[in-house]
């Protein structure tokens, strides 16, 4: 079996994991905590870099520090994963929901300002697979109706808007480290900033706010700590953050070249103004294909070939549509174009150390699933 995706740990995770266990560094504080932070950061080009336990405490944790609370309202794309919705959910805000960009995947622009009201605190754009949204607009429009900017940059480590970094553009940006992750440490998240203020700010709601003395709480915090342990495997991938990332846009563009032209598929879009690095390879069946993604998921399966269905859209689970919590996002409404692309979407074998061969077999079978 070809899969979907699995780590790459090219370079000393092994050497620093056995450092930071030998010096009995082992759990939230420590040298490579710190280290992480400070690198993961430059990388990014931020001031500040606040690491977690994982992508979804890196959502929560920024919503938290923007003060959003009960009857705020966040913006979000409504085809993306439930951690954005969910990060918002718990702080008693509301989320809004955003239909997809036909082309991107990423979050409609033109569909925005007709969803802000006045209770809107905050925009939560997502770089979906890798692809920057259009952050020029998005920023005008913050800026216009005095709205926070949380990037949720799970897919998009080393992505680029117009020569910036993913994370870098808004109030705060927000990355998963998850094993599938182009950098991981198996679990983990990060925050990133140039608000010293708000860098702070989540800090201390990271570690259970405490306060001076210790065990005085001001205001209710969380446990959202990394590992010096996971740190140590962040340090060792951010050291080779280039040599991976390069790697996974590599991939893309191999795809790319093998599938140019084929029938019945839609391939993922770089626009000019991005620098996409394809964190997973995403194909749309397009309408010329009569039966479902189901029947060549299944078939691929049975070539030994790993795949993955595209999100499930916010506006169609069943815990938002059936009102369980009171603050779920409105469900109703025009979706189009996130329907589609989720009903007929799925994204290919997309390690960053896949071979040439096994891209090559995967499109042979690919294409020869479209062509019976």
């Amino acid at each position: 079996m070809i899969p979907v995706c699995k780590p790459w740990l090219p370079g000393k995770e092994k050497e620093y994991v056995e450092d930071a266990m030998e010096t009995n560094w082992i759990s939230s504080a420590g040298e490579y905590i710190n280290k992480f932070e400070e690198e993961f950061a430059k990388f990014c080009g931020v001031k500040y870099g606040i690491c977690c336990s994982s992508g979804f405490g890196a959502l929560h944790l920024a919503c938290a520090a923007l003060g959003l609370k009960k009857g705020d309202e966040v913006i979000v794309p409504t085809f993306t994963m439930a951690a954005c919705t969910n990060a918002i959910i718990l702080t008693g805000a509301t989320p809004v929901l955003v239909d997809a960009d036909k082309e991107t995947f990423c979050i409609n622009i033109n569909k925005i300002e007709e969803k802000i009201t006045p209770k809107t605190k905050a925009i939560m754009p997502v770089h979906i697979y890798g692809h920057c949204c259009d952050m020029d607009a998005i920023l005008e429009i913050a800026k216009k109706n005095n709205l926070f900017v949380i990037e949720d940059c799970a897919e998009a480590h080393g992505s680029e808007y117009k020569g910036k970094k993913a994370g870098s553009m808004g109030d705060v940006g927000c990355f998963s480290f998850y094993a599938n992750k182009i950098l991981t440490t198996g679990e983990g998240g990060m925050c990133v900033t140039n608000n010293f203020d708000l860098a702070e700010k989540i800090r201390k709601l990271r570690n259970h706010a405490f306060d001076v003395p210790r065990f005085i709480h001001k205001e209710v915090g969380f446990n959202y700590r990394l590992t010096n342990i996971q740190a140590a495997i962040g340090v060792a991938q951010t050291e080779n953050a280039n040599k991976l990332i390069g790697a996974r846009r590599n991939v893309g563009l191999r795809y790319n070249k093998e599938l140019e032209g084929v029938k019945g598929l839609i391939l993922p879009v770089e626009k000019d103004y991005a620098k996409n690095i394809y964190w997973m390879y995403g194909v749309v069946l397009s309408d010329e294909v009569s039966f479902g993604k189901e029947k060549v998921m299944q078939k691929l399966k049975e070539d030994g070939i790993d795949t993955r269905s595209f999100f499930i859209p916010m506006h169609q689970q069943p815990v938002y549509v059936n009102k369980t919590i009171e603050n779920a996002p409105d469900c109703k409404g025009n979706f189009e174009v996130s329907e589609k692309i989720s009903k007929r979407g799925f994204y290919l074998p997309s390690s960053s150390n896949i071979t040439d061969e096994e891209i090559k077999t995967v499109c042979d079978s690919l294409k020869r699933i479209l062509e019976r």
